[in-house]
C-alpha cells in the first residue's frame, strides 16, 4: 500500500514524506546517539572495515586502505560520528559511498562535505544529497589500493547501488544498504519482485560465497523470525538466531553476514526453493517473491 502510495506522488512530496518517514523512526528512540549496538573493527590485511552504529539500528561503515590510510564512508548520516572516528583512525578521507537516496542514508551528506574538502560523493540517483560523482551499474573506482565495483540493485529505490569492495588477497565485501540485509532484504518502495529477485539472486547472489555482507540495518534478529515461520524446519536458521540473539545481548552487531550464509538462512534469497515456494503457496521464484515480501511487511513475529 505505501509504495502504491509512493509511486503516484510527484518526485519531490515522494522524496519529501519517505524523509520524514525515516526521520521519525529513526530519531524517536536514540536520535543520533548510535547506542544500538558497539563499534567494532574487522582487521584484514590489505583493508579493514569500522562498523559504525547510528541512529535506532543504522550502521555506516568506514572502509580503510592500511596501505595509503585512504578512506571512504558508506552512508554517513551521521557527520560527527564520522568525524570521529576519522580522526581516531588517523585517516584521509576521500570518499563517500551513498547507497541510495534516504535520509537515513545520505541525511549527512551535505554536513559532511563541509567538514572534509574535496570529497567524492558516489551514488546512483540525482536524489542524494551533495551527489558529484554519479555511478552506473559496472563502474569502476578505487580508495587508495582497493578497487570498488558498482552494482545496480533498484528496487527499495530506483537508484540503489551496492558496492562490491576487494584488495588482494583479502576476502571480498559487498556493501548491500538497504537491498540485502542479513536475513532479509528491502521493502519495494519503487520497484518490483522481478527487481528484487534480479537483484539478490542475478547480481549478488553470483558474488563469492565468501564475501562478507555489510548491510545497512540492524534487523537480523526480527529478518531471522521471519525466516524461521517461513522455514521452521531449517536448522541453519535456527543455529543463526540463537548467535544473533547472543550477539544483541552483548550489543555486538550481528553483522557482516556472508552470501553463504544469506544462501542458507534468507527466504529472499532462497526463492527457488520447494520449501519457500510452497510456503508461498506459489510454483515460480519471482511470484513467491511478491508473496513472502508482502507477508513480511505485516509480519509481527
Amino acid at each position: 500500500m505505501l509504495s502504491a502510495v509512493l509511486r503516484a506522488c510527484p518526485a519531490w512530496l515522494e522524496n519529501g514524506l519517505i524523509s520524514a518517514y525515516f526521520r521519525a523512526k529513526s530519531l524517536s528512540t536514540n536520535g543520533f546517539s548510535g547506542t544500538h549496538s558497539e563499534s567494532v573493527t574487522i582487521d584484514l590485511s590489505k583493508m579493514k572495515v569500522q562498523i559504525l552504529p547510528a541512529l535506532q539500528d543504522n550502521y555506516m561503515y568506514l572502509i580503510i586502505d592500511e596501505a595509503t590510510k585512504d578512506a571512504a564512508i558508506v552512508d554517513p548520516v551521521d557527520p560527527d560520528a564520522v568525524y570521529k572516528a576519522v580522526h581516531e583512525n588517523q585517516v584521509n578521507l576521500k570518499k563517500v559511498l551513498t547507497t541510495h537516496h534516504h535520509w537515513d542514508h545520505a541525511g549527512g551528506n551535505e554536513n559532511l562535505v563541509k567538514k572534509f574538502q574535496h570529497l567524492e560523493v558516489y551514488g546512483g540517483d540525482e536524489r542524494i544529497g551533495a551527489l558529484n560523482r554519479r555511478v552506473k551499474h559496472g563502474d569502476l573506482f578505487k580508495i587508495g589500493n582497493i578497487d570498488v565495483k558498482c552494482l545496480e540493485t533498484p528496487c527499495h529505490t530506483t537508484g540503489h547501488i551496492c558496492y562490491y569492495v576487494t584488495a588482494d588477497q583479502d576476502t571480498p565485501a559487498v556493501f548491500t544498504g538497504d537491498t540485502l540485509f542479513a536475513g532479509g532484504c528491502g521493502r519495494f518502495f519503487e520497484g518490483t519482485a522481478d527487481q528484487m529477485h534480479n537483484a539478490l539472486i542475478n547480481v549478488l547472489g553470483i558474488l563469492p560465497d565468501q564475501t562478507k555482507v555489510y548491510c545497512g540495518h540492524e534487523y537480523t534478529e526480527s529478518n531471522l523470525k521471519f525466516g524461521l515461520h517461513v522455514e521452521p524446519n531449517n536448522e541453519a536458521i535456527k543455529q543463526k538466531i540463537q548467535w544473533a540473539r547472543e550477539q544483541r545481548e552483548k550489543k555486538q552487531p550481528t553483522i557482516p553476514s556472508t552470501i553463504s550464509e544469506e544462501k542458507s538462512t534468507n527466504p529472499f534469497m532462497r526463492v527457488n526453493e520447494p520449501s519457500v515456494m510452497d510456503h508461498a503457496k506459489q510454483s515460480d521464484a519471482i511470484a513467491t517473491m511478491a508473496t513472502i515480501r508482502k507477508e513480511k511487511d505485516g509480519f509481527k513475529g
